[in-house]
């Protein structure tokens, strides 16, 4: 491979070969970063939610712990 690029001009493999290649995996590689942020997000949400959980259970125990009802 590197005996076929060596004879090129710089402008082929530095700017005609990217290029094609975004033409070609474009819609590929716009999957693969939508399905990373979506994730990433997901897993933001869930983090948020369980440490919204955490923070009202603990508030709960706490101010029915100070009671002396029970």
């Amino acid at each position: 491979m590197r005996e076929i690029f060596n004879g090129m001009p710089w402008w082929v493999k530095w700017v005609a070969v990217p290029v094609i290649a975004l033409v070609v995996f474009g819609g590929l590689i716009a999957s693969v970063v939508t399905f990373v942020v979506l994730v990433l997000f997901k897993v933001l949400i869930f983090v948020a939610l369980v440490g919204g959980l955490i923070y009202i259970v603990r508030k709960f125990m706490s101010s029915s712990s100070s009671r002396s009802d029970w």
